[in-house]
């Protein structure tokens, strides 16, 4: 299936006399965005609860799981990667699902790399936020729910920062998603499981550096996008 992305990455390719065949490109920005998209959507249905739990609660075990989180920002992309092939090979909990080299393998992966820094700045937002705002709540006669959602709201910046900086790690990913998708793609050169950081690794190493420095490009248009967004957040933020 051809995207729109076709239009501009092939008669670019022409111009440039890249090595490569209608649809590789796009193919491979499609697979990055997808993956990343959903690896992310699905951290941010986990991570916010968790953090809005933490943010409103104390319970045993807090700061043992806060410092877990913070070392999770941290933790390098080729163990996660290992551990989530463990996972999916014919000898891990998830052998029965077939998932080796796919793009569900790659999205756990990501899934798992995108969680800590979505779910640490958040908490940082939510427990950033004023005093004075939950004890106005409380006194205006609103419920745990309540005060909960004047927070959120107050926090509603700082959360977004947080999705997008997920989004950042994912997309730029290059190291697990190697090892768990296997880049691949079909012999018509659409990508199965090719990224964007995959391709550049591959076709650098291959010498062919124009095919790189276009995907390098595009990749770096994403994250320069992703970084506005941020940046725009902030001063409206600020403004507001």
């Amino acid at each position: 299936m051809s995207v729109p992305l076709d239009s501009l990455a092939y008669p670019l390719a022409v111009f440039l006399d890249l090595p490569f065949r209608e649809g590789y490109v796009s193919s491979i920005i499609y697979v990055s965005l997808y993956v990343s998209g959903i690896a992310v959507g699905l951290s941010t249905l986990f991570s916010i609860p968790v953090a809005l739990t933490m943010g409103f609660t104390d319970f045993p075990g807090k700061r043992i799981l806060k410092s877990v989180i913070n070392t999770g920002m941290g933790f390098p992309s080729v163990v996660v990667g290992l551990l989530v092939l463990f996972a999916v090979s014919n000898q891990g909990p998830l052998g029965t699902f077939d998932l080796i080299f796919t793009r569900e393998a790659m999205i756990i992966s990501q899934f798992a790399l995108a969680t800590p820094p979505i779910t640490a700045i958040s908490l940082a937002a939510v427990t950033g936020v004023d005093d004075d705002v939950r004890d106005a709540a409380h006194v205006l006669g609103g419920t745990s729910l309540d005060v909960a959602l004047v927070v959120v709201k107050e926090a509603r910046y700082g959360i977004a920062t947080a999705i997008l900086a997920g989004f950042g790690r994912a997309i730029s990913e290059v190291g697990s998603v190697l090892i768990v998708g296997g880049n691949i793609t079909t012999s018509g050169g659409i990508s199965k499981t090719r990224t964007l950081t995959t391709a550049i690794q591959l076709e650098a190493r291959q010498g062919r550096y124009e095919t790189a420095m276009l995907l390098g490009a595009v990749l770096l248009v994403l994250v320069l996008a992703v970084n506005a967004v941020v940046v725009q957040l902030g001063d409206s933020r600020v403004m507001s």
